[in-house]
């Protein structure tokens, strides 16, 4: 019975999904907001909250605590073991972001000034936030001469760039890292507070870097999952990132009875991965066990002296064992099987899948996916 309720929520919720248009997450937000799809796709992996009352507040600053915090959380190192101490005279161990900011040390996105202040309530500035975003990464070196060509050429205010940011900042200009809110353009306002929009933005940059060129420390922190599996072929793989291209084919079980003479466009079915899909390398990339569904997009009835019996079924949604559900698209064409002689010259073979039967699927378009913890990006 659980099961039967647990299956029934499944259907229902890939329904509304499939069916529905993307829904704000806040109410003080909608998609015509120049930062929502950072914002979006942040909240979906738990970096960044909205307030109780379902606002997000994009315009409001962040302390630096918040914003170490973050960052932490943005490059999935929150549960790291880090037993080295930190030193700041106005940071201690009883702090709510103590262990966050001894984290932010180690893994180097923050220097460690010993006795100096951390200002953990002071609002983060764009310098500052900038800054940590580029120091998780691994980048080419470059002067102080060349940064500031390279700044002088897109921001008015480059004279007004602190030094000690200007190296980080013509890094973050050579990455497009550099985030300017519309209105804005041409300035680098390095000293202002930088709101909660704009943090999204700089941290949505940054993990998409730290996937591909993270710092010594995070690359050997960012380890990608291995498993045996079923191995597809040409995927490719870009730092701790792997792309499924799309005519991949892969197995699905299926949990649904559909067949050439009880189906009719449109009907649903259920399905499971029924092993882990991996590369060559085994890299996991599916998870054993993550549930499909899609519908019955063709039928072909089986006729007696004028055709067999086909189906083709759409999968349009994957939701995974961490409870992640993403569109993911894929065509299956189901024929009878070993058609025999008389079968060939008189037609009329029936299809009929049963649960527990493989089919394979072929995907119409890649699927991308973070090799460290399994996310799926759409």
């Amino acid at each position: 019975m659980f099961k039967k309720l647990m299956k029934g929520l499944f259907v229902l919720c890939a329904a509304l999904m499939l069916n529905n248009p993307a829904q704000a997450f806040y109410t003080d937000m909608n998609e015509s907001h120049w930062a929502y799809q950072s914002i979006k796709f942040l909240t979906e992996v738990g970096v960044v909250v909205g307030y109780p009352d379902g606002t997000y507040k994009p315009d409001i600053p962040v302390t630096r605590a918040e914003f170490a915090s973050m960052a932490i959380k943005a490059l999935g190192q929150e549960d790291a073991s880090v037993t080295q101490d930190i030193h700041f005279s106005d940071i201690k161990p009883d702090f709510w972001a103590y262990d966050i900011i001894k984290k932010a040390v180690y893994f180097d996105l923050i220097p460690d000034a010993k006795d100096e202040q951390f200002r953990p309530y002071d609002p983060v500035t764009r310098a500052e936030a900038i800054s940590i975003a580029v120091n998780a990464l691994t980048t080419q070196q470059i002067s102080e001469q060349k940064a500031q060509e390279i700044l002088e050429k897109s921001y008015e205010d480059y004279t007004q760039i602190p030094a000690w940011f200007l190296i980080a900042a013509g890094k973050a200009q050579l990455l497009d890292m550099v985030i300017v809110m519309p209105g804005n353009e041409g300035k680098m306002e390095a000293d202002r507070p930088a709101n909660r929009a704009e943090v999204a933005a700089i941290l949505y940059k940054m993990m998409q870097e730290a996937k591909l060129n993270p710092n010594a420390k995070l690359a050997e922190s960012m380890q990608k999952r291995t498993a045996e599996g079923y191995i597809v072929d040409n995927v490719r793989v870009q730092g701790s990132i792997g792309i499924i291209p799309a005519g991949a084919i892969f197995p699905i079980q299926m949990e649904t009875v559909v067949g050439s003479q009880i189906s009719n466009v449109t009907d649903i079915y259920t399905a499971k991965v029924p092993k882990n899909i991996v590369t060559k390398d085994k890299y996991l990339l599916i998870e054993q066990g993550s549930d499909l569904k899609g519908q019955v997009k063709h039928v072909q009835r089986a006729k007696l002296f004028r055709q067999n019996g086909e189906l083709i079924i759409k999968n349009e949604l994957l939701v995974t064992p961490k409870d992640q559900a993403v569109m993911l698209y894929g065509v299956a064409t189901i024929a009878p099987d070993k058609i025999g002689f008389w079968r060939k010259l008189f037609k009329g073979a029936k299809v009929l899948t049963m649960p527990e039967q493989i089919v394979n699927i072929r995907l119409l378009g890649p699927l991308k996916i973070d090799l460290t913890n399994g996310y799926i990006y759409e």
